[in-house]
């Protein structure tokens, strides 16, 4: 397996008001780690502080921002419960798909008859694909299906939506997957790949579309529901985080009012779901934080149709108020999840024996295909697979000797659904996004598909992309450091997942101790082939040791009576009652790997230079618009340094007259709502010069404001103050000495 190259994000140091204001937040210490990662992760000021840490002080939007999309589906929705129309839910198998079914399942169900005019269909993993298809589109029809609303699939389904019209039954997509490139025709298609990157409902899952338009219908009719909608909060959190996406904006706030709601489930006294309650208990954690989803109830959820194909017990298992049912299904789903965790790990092994005889500096994407790999962990395997060896992977089950099925996982901001939508000819079917996808592919065309897929790879990143698998950490601590303080610190920045990793610590100079391992055992008592190695790491600091738990691996793997340097994740451990750290990797120790490893790069300042003084870069990251704030240069620094370049300071800048700058803004809204075209912060940056920064703070003036731009005085002087403002900041990084000035900063 390969060695990840560790690179430690520079530390900085914030201001000391807002320091002051993290620590107020910090009952045990004196919030300066917290304080540094959050002003790493660019929450740097009061407003952005609160907002972050307490979703009471957030904002959500709307689901109307959807726009007509919303309102015609929530119009055929009302006219289906006033005709009588059968309404079918069309559901997935994953963790996000089966929320996402009981989401609409109980939403709404209060709005139709469960059971009667309201169903729910999910497709069998290990029979059929993600998505629609023809054959149970003819089974609903048959059983008099007027209405399918799809969750967390259906995007690209563009025959299978035509036969459904066909057929006389109206679509309903609600997803978050790639959209193509022509709207197919169904009543409406809510999916925020519509909006922007920057908007912040951009980023939902399947299961927090599905609540959107739950929430429309709540908002149009309020009198009807009689379930608060507030109880499918934790639906939306387990599917939020398990679907692992950027956990901004909306996101964000679903996710932490989720857990609110998740919390209640672990006291049998405040507990509305006895499903949940019981996954929660078997997998010993309390539902307060985003690892109880990641590595508790998500993985159970997930291993229903991973196992035995059929995932529709799970939506039952998450909505049923009967105690009975729950415990048998909860106690079901736990042994199908002990069987997933030994199947995985036999696939994983497998796969690195395969791997250690191919040739990967020639391979970009690792293909493979296997009649024994079970299609249900597949998925889990390639994420695994790309993670160590910093490749995309699709690994595939090629078991009749007809079609191979799998799944596919990528890395480094490589777009594998493009990779794969450049060979849609060859295959049967595919979906996803840029980092997942499922596909399906005749075998005998399985090796011109590898080689079409590794041209294009080549072709389209070549060698513009490394892929060394380089692990970020966050902080550099000692083992003195760990315990009960520092966690609550990192706890603050809660929930992680993408956007917002759970922060990687750095300890150099460590031994290890009293190391010790067992095999996992399911509930039934039988061991599963998987591993659990703990151990106790001192340092210079902490000679008493603290303890840690490494996944999947044995002791034998870690040095003996050896100096490390070691990664880890601080965790609380709800099984021992105890603060632990969980490994993630470990190297030799190296006296001089904490200067190689915080080195700055070269800093190149052509600023002062004119345009024909200036030979093109062949060598360099470069910054060619003047920054406005130390938070971008530091960004630019930080992505020098993963690129191992220097960082090429490549900007000049010309003041312009805020008088001027304003005519261009006034201009350009005048011209936006003649020719009915969204002002947007895109257009801010291209035509007026605006940072990022400040064009999202005009447009958001702008869309809070209902006066006419051209008279209303009060917007056009805060503007005006806001652009002043970036203006002299722009003068500033104009003239200042950066190449001492940045080095310090960031220091």
């Amino acid at each position: 397996m390969p060695q990840s190259r560790w690179q430690l994000i520079p530390s900085v140091t914030p201001p000391i008001a807002f320091c002051e204001r993290v620590k107020k937040c910090c009952a045990d210490s004196d919030g300066r780690f917290a304080a540094q990662l959050l002003w790493q992760r660019g929450i740097q000021s009061a407003d952005q502080l609160d907002a972050f840490l307490n979703a009471d002080h957030y904002q959500p939007t709307s689901p109307f921002d959807f726009g007509q999309e919303m309102k015609w589906a929530v119009k055929r929705l009302q006219q289906a419960r006033e005709n009588g129309d059968r309404v079918t839910i069309w559901g997935d198998f994953d963790a996000d798909g089966v929320t996402s079914t009981a989401v609409l399942w109980e939403g709404l169900g209060q709005f139709f008859s469960q059971g009667q005019q309201l169903s729910y269909t999910i497709p069998n993993r290990l029979r059929e694909s993600h998505g629609l298809n023809t054959a149970g589109l003819d089974r609903l029809a048959a059983e008099g299906t007027k209405v399918i609303v799809t969750c967390d699939t259906g995007s690209t389904n563009l025959e299978e939506i035509d036969y459904a019209k066909h057929l006389g039954i109206d679509v309903i997509v609600t997803d978050h997957h790639t959209l193509p490139d022509d709207r197919p025709d169904v009543v409406a298609m809510i999916n925020p790949r519509y909006f922007a990157e920057s908007h912040p409902l951009y980023h939902l899952s399947g299961v927090a579309v599905a609540f959107k338009l739950v929430e429309a219908l709540y908002q149009q009719f309020p009198t009807i529901p009689q379930q608060p909608l507030t109880e499918l909060l934790d639906l939306v959190t387990i599917g939020l985080i398990a679907d692992l996406v950027r956990l901004t904006g909306d996101c964000r706030y679903l996710a932490q009012k989720g857990i609110e709601q998740l919390k209640k489930q672990k006291n049998p006294t405040t507990a509305t779901r006895p499903g949940v309650h019981r996954l929660l208990e078997y997998c010993n954690r309390n539902g307060d934080r985003p690892t109880d989803i990641g590595f508790g109830i998500g993985p159970r959820i997930n291993a229903i149709s991973r196992i035995q194909g059929d995932a529709s017990f799970g939506v039952e298992l998450l909505t049923s108020r009967d105690p009975d049912i729950c415990d048998r299904l909860a106690a079901e789903t736990e042994i199908l999840n002990s069987r997933r965790k030994g199947l995985q790990k036999t696939v994983i092994a497998d796969i690195q024996k395969r791997l250690d005889e191919v040739d990967l500096s020639t391979t970009g994407v690792i293909i493979l295909a296997d009649p024994q790999w079970p299609t249900g962990v597949l998925g889990l395997a390639a994420s695994q697979i790309a993670q160590n060896y910093g490749s995309p992977v699709v690994l595939l089950n090629n078991q009749d000797g007809e079609t191979a099925r799998g799944s596919a996982r990528s890395v480094a901001n490589i777009d594998l659904y493009e990779l794969l939508k450049s060979q849609r000819h060859l295959m049967l079917g595919f979906g996803g996004h840029p980092f997942a996808a499922g596909l399906s592919l005749p075998v005998a065309k399985l090796p011109l598909f590898k080689e079409a897929i590794n041209q294009q790879f080549w072709q389209h990143y070549g060698t513009k992309i490394s892929l060394d698998h380089i692990l970020n950490i966050d902080l550099l601590v000692t083992v003195a450091d760990l315990g009960q303080g520092l966690f609550r610190e990192l706890n603050l920045l809660e929930p992680y997942g993408m956007g917002n990793p759970a922060p990687k610590l750095l300890i150099k100079n460590v031994q290890f101790a009293k190391t010790s391992f067992f095999n996992i055992k399911d509930k039934s008592g039988n061991k599963v082939s998987y591993l659990q190695s703990k151990f106790m790491i001192t340092d210079a600091t902490n000679q008493s040791g603290f303890p840690g738990i490494w996944w999947g691996h044995h002791p034998d793997e870690l040095p003996q009576e050896q100096a490390c340097d070691v990664v880890v994740e601080l965790d609380f451990n709800t099984y021992s009652k105890q603060y632990e750290v969980r490994l993630i990797d470990v190297q030799a120790y190296q006296i001089s790997q904490t200067s190689a490893q915080t080195t700055s790069p070269d800093i190149i300042d052509r600023r002062s230079l004119l345009p024909s003084q200036r030979p093109p870069i062949t060598k360099g990251y470069p910054v060619r618009t003047c920054p406005a704030s130390w938070s971008e240069l530091v960004h630019a620094y930080q992505q020098a340094i993963a690129s191992q370049e220097p960082l090429v300071l490549d900007y000049d800048f010309t003041p312009e007259s805020e008088d001027k700058i304003m005519e261009k803004l006034q201009a350009l809204w005048q011209q936006c709502q003649q020719q009915k075209q969204a002002f947007s912060p895109g257009l801010l940056q291209k035509h007026c010069g605006f940072s990022e920064s400040l064009a999202r703070q005009v447009v958001t003036l702008i869309d809070d404001s209902t006066l006419d731009l051209t008279a209303d005085s009060e917007t056009l002087n805060h503007i005006q103050d806001l652009i002043a403002e970036e203006q002299f900041q722009k003068r500033y990084f104009s003239q200042i000495p950066l190449t001492a000035a940045l080095l310090e900063t960031i220091r």
